[in-house]
């Protein structure tokens, strides 16, 4: 496809009528209110409405019944991290700034990289030296200007933030002044689930890492319940790898807020470097959302992350990510402790390879 400066890119697939809206949008000839209008065509065409699907293998080799698959790799970069980037373009392009940026392991960076580039906008991408993506390329295709620096994630992020501080652009980082648009995007999600089953699942279970996904389906659900709109929330599952999140450890301690780990401790692979921090941006965010739904957090081995992501591409016919499978491998562990009454039980896949 072509996307902007004549530049192909094979792997982000956008509709011919995005494209068309997309040249609408940069037209700065036209009112802000007919560019953000065309800006939400784009995101109602191109984001969300994620795949909510029966997983029938999964359902006979770990005796279970109806449990359902909401599939976020169904979402233009892969991932459901193309929720927030387009809320936050959005949101950039309606305060007129030209410029976003953000600090990213992967995933994030290309997401906000196509929102931007289809909103005509400057995108800076921030990313520790020591991580390794593939998705970079993807982002300079975008035409993201790429940006390392010394540091963790966490480092990174800050350092971001006070250059976006500075020279007066859009701060897309977790944990700051964006972040209930962020939580209202993720919350998405639970409408979905909701409007396919026709009403909140006993269990929903998603990986974490900062937090702001699992808040944002937790508030979602919280929302419809508010609403009369469900006859229940569900009961909250997160999963992340083992002993290298704060929101896991803090949860296990029974702590009500969410308490750091030491950075020292945190040991990346390539198989749980997307859940991996030692400070949770949205962390007591989750929590909250853990205690309150009286549900339980695990910790997951890269092992068991790597195993299940084989069995799904096998199984399931999903190439997903191994860190994503941590909510679900969390599910049917608890499923295995307690032995589950008939129900139906979601598990968010948040990416693919």
């Amino acid at each position: 496809m072509l996307l902007r400066d004549g530049v192909k890119n094979a792997e982000i697939k956008v509709s011919s009528e995005t494209r068309k809206l997309s040249d609408f949008v940069k037209n700065k000839t036209k009112s802000l209110i007919d560019r953000l209008e065309y800006f939400e065509d784009i995101i109602n065409i191109e984001v969300g409405d994620t795949g909510l699907n029966r997983a029938k293998a999964l359902e006979r080799e770990f005796d279970i019944r109806q449990l359902y698959i909401k599939y976020e790799g169904d979402n233009p970069t892969g991932t459901q991290k193309d929720r927030i980037a387009f809320a936050q373009v959005y949101d950039a392009l309606r305060r007129d700034y030209d410029t976003i940026s953000l600090a990213t392991c992967g995933n994030y960076g290309v997401a906000v990289a196509l929102a931007a580039n289809l909103a005509g906008l400057k995108c800076k991408v921030f990313i520790p030296e020591s991580y390794h993506t593939e998705r970079i390329k993807e982002m300079e295709m975008l035409n993201a200007e790429i940006i390392k620096l010394e540091g963790s994630y966490e480092d990174v992020v800050k350092s971001s933030t006070d250059y976006a501080f500075e020279y007066g652009w859009y701060d897309a980082n977790p944990g700051g002044a964006n972040t209930p648009l962020q939580i209202t995007a993720y919350a998405q999600i639970a409408y979905e689930i909701v409007e396919d089953l026709g009403d909140a699942p006993k269990y929903c279970a998603a990986p974490v890492s900062n937090g702001t996904l699992f808040a944002g389906i937790y508030r979602g659900f919280v929302t419809l319940y508010k609403r009369g709109k469900t006859s229940r929330i569900p009961k909250m599952i997160a999963a992340s790898s083992s002993h290298k999140n704060p929101i896991v450890s803090s949860f296990k301690k029974g702590l009500s807020s969410c308490e750091d780990l030491d950075p020292k401790a945190i040991k990346e692979t390539i198989y749980n470097e997307p859940l991996i921090n030692w400070h949770s941006f949205d962390g007591d965010e989750a929590l909250f959302a853990l205690k309150e739904s009286e549900g339980d957090a695990f910790n997951v081995s890269d092992k068991k992350m790597k195993e299940m992501a084989t069995f799904l591409l096998k199984k399931e016919g999903l190439k997903i990510l191994p860190a994503s499978t941590a909510g679900l491998i969390g599910l049917l562990e608890l499923d295995e402790k307690l032995n589950f009454e008939p129900d139906r039980f979601v598990a968010v896949l948040t990416a693919k390879n």
